[in-house]
């Protein structure tokens, strides 16, 4: 048996039966020859996105693919081709270090590049499917495909590679493409606020904000076990939030393109009394309701206790079912 405590951020004790890392396509591609790649199986990244319930009776998967390399230039953009296998962070100070726009709100988000992909990761108004190009891919019978950015089928928290037949689709490289002219996403959450500190906004001082304001608000995993906001935001009809207005009038939105509002559900959890509860060893963060942590020897079943619990206050009180970002496993 593997331990897997070092790949879930939530650091939830449990072990697979095999565990295989890869450094390359050639690497991938031989295992699969080898027939070393059994089912069941699960590619993970970072496990920030991830909540073991048990040991996993299979083998698991994970890339050392690692490289950003600059596949094209101009005075405007900058193309990149980044192994699924980089910390993502990493990723993200290296596009601010060399003038790079675009990453620069998705700063401080645990994983690595082939989960934010798979995941469409977000924050602060920007979506990783705003950046990316096309997704490189192996599947388990070893034939390669590049997905287009269109192919991949993006949406809130949502790809084709979420999909369960794509689950023996593994990423091996990400294609973004990059401005190298200044522009900023700052009207999302205090960012303004923060940077009224400074004279004018440079990318290290977006960058540097935006980690301020996640560390405000986020445990560090090495401390206190959790993977980050655990719920996604729930995308409600404009007559649902008139509806609600009646009676909360200082809910707050955001209106999405289609008509649609986005309601924060860390506002909704905190309404109904939840931040900084705790059910056994598990507990919702005291400082983001979003996030639920392991205060220390938590199973996963108790976060999913909590989660279950917290989704039920929410459902009772607004009508509306919030649902988990984490994958459980």
């Amino acid at each position: 048996m593997y331990s897997l405590l070092p790949y879930n951020t939530f650091g939830i004790d449990v072990s697979a039966s095999r565990f295989l890392e890869y450094a390359s396509v050639a690497e991938l591609k031989e295992y699969i020859a080898q027939g070393a790649v059994t089912t069941p199986f699960l590619h993970i990244g970072g496990g920030s996105n991830l909540l073991f319930t048990k040991d996993y009776d299979g083998l698991i998967l994970h890339s050392r693919i690692g490289g950003i390399e600059v596949t094209a230039e101009d005075s405007q953009t900058v193309s990149l081709r980044v192994g699924a296998g980089v910390v993502w962070d990493d990723f993200v100070a290296c596009c601010v270090e060399h003038g790079w726009y675009g990453a620069e709100n998705l700063s401080l988000i645990p994983g690595e590049v082939g989960a934010s992909a798979v995941q469409n990761i977000g924050a602060y108004g920007v979506e990783v499917k705003d950046l990316i190009t096309a997704v490189e891919t192996v599947n388990v019978q070893g034939y390669g495909r590049v997905y287009s950015v269109e192919e991949c089928e993006y949406a809130y928290r949502s790809s084709i590679f979420k999909r369960p037949e794509n689950k023996s689709v593994f990423v091996t490289y990400v294609r973004f493409r990059l401005s190298k002219e200044e522009r900023y996403t700052l009207d999302y959450g205090t960012i303004r606020q923060e940077l009224a500190r400074y004279s004018a906004p440079t990318l290290p001082i977006v960058r540097k904000v935006i980690i301020e304001i996640r560390e405000s608000k986020l445990p560090d995993p090495k401390v206190m076990g959790n993977a980050g906001s655990f719920f996604m935001n729930p995308i409600v009809a404009k007559e649902k939030l008139e509806a609600l207005q009646r009676d909360y009038p200082r809910i707050p939105y955001y209106e999405l393109p289609d008509g649609r509002v986005k309601i924060p559900a860390g506002w909704m959890i905190d309404q109904c009394g939840w931040k900084g509860k705790s059910l056994g060893p598990a507990a919702v963060h005291d400082k983001q309701a979003l996030v639920l942590v392991n205060r220390g020897g938590a199973k996963g079943s108790d976060i999913v206790a909590l989660s279950d619990a917290v989704r039920a206050s929410v459902r009772d009180k607004f009508g509306i079912d919030i649902h988990p970002e984490v994958n459980v496993i």
